[in-house]
């Protein structure tokens, strides 16, 4: 499953990674089976990896939904640990 997320104006979102390592700023975020990716138009990197499909979606549906309650030019979002 792919899914872009953007609105009308430009928001940057920040993302920890699930291991707590990587402070990354992304333009996309993708499901890629059991695996959440950050990606930017050169690069993509994973940002954790989870017990199944059913819980990656959930999680990009929770990155989804706090893009969309947030109005700040700038959204950050912490990966859960499972």
């Amino acid at each position: 499953m792919y899914r872009q997320i953007e609105r009308d104006g430009f928001t940057m979102l920040w993302i920890i990674s699930q291991d707590k390592q990587i402070l990354i700023n992304v333009k996309e975020v993708t499901v890629e089976g059991k695996k959440i990716v950050g990606n930017s138009n050169e690069w993509g990197k994973a940002l954790g990896k989870y017990e199944s499909n059913e819980r990656a979606l959930e999680i990009l549906n929770e990155i989804f939904t706090k893009i969309e309650e947030n109005s700040d030019i700038s959204v950050t979002y912490t990966m859960p640990k499972k």
